[in-house]
């Protein structure tokens, strides 16, 4: 299950490049299965991972399961509140272009960056920035919600 380590680094270093940019917390999690709705199961690990506590609630995770070929990208509420209403439509039709090719690397790189560059106008990154969420990509288990 998962990415390649070669693949892995890509993605950690789209999202260390993405944080330099702005204060926003990007984070990616990957699981074998999910057999609820995938916004459902998204917004679970994203409060399992702690995202809703950051500083400005400015997470945003990009949430994928391998084997069901299902994905979310949703964001907390400080960039709910100031994105456009199909932001993350957007950003979901550029993955799906990916992830329907099995570029699973290439499309979570290319919507981090199109994330960070948005997060950037709305939240620039302060010379005292702190990264509140690690940026190695999550595999952790949550109980399952179904």
């Amino acid at each position: 299950m998962g990415l390649s380590s070669e693949d892995e680094k890509s993605v950690r270093q789209a999202i260390i490049d993405a944080e330099l940019k702005t204060s926003g917390e990007i984070r990616v999690h990957i699981e074998e299965n999910c057999r609820v709705d995938v916004l459902d199961r998204a917004a679970y690990v994203f409060e399992k991972l702690k995202m809703h506590k950051t500083k400005f609630r400015n997470g945003a995770l990009f949430y994928l399961s391998m084997n069901d070929h299902k994905f979310a990208v949703i964001g907390d509420a400080g960039i709910n509140a100031v994105v456009e209403d199909n932001f993350w439509e957007e950003v979901r039709d550029k993955l799906a272009v990916y992830f329907a090719n099995g570029q699973f690397a290439d499309g979570l790189v290319h919507g981090i960056k199109l994330t960070g560059e948005r997060l950037k106008r709305y939240f620039p990154y302060p010379d005292d920035d702190i990264n509140e969420l690690p940026d190695d990509i999550s595999y952790e288990k949550f109980p399952k919600t179904d």
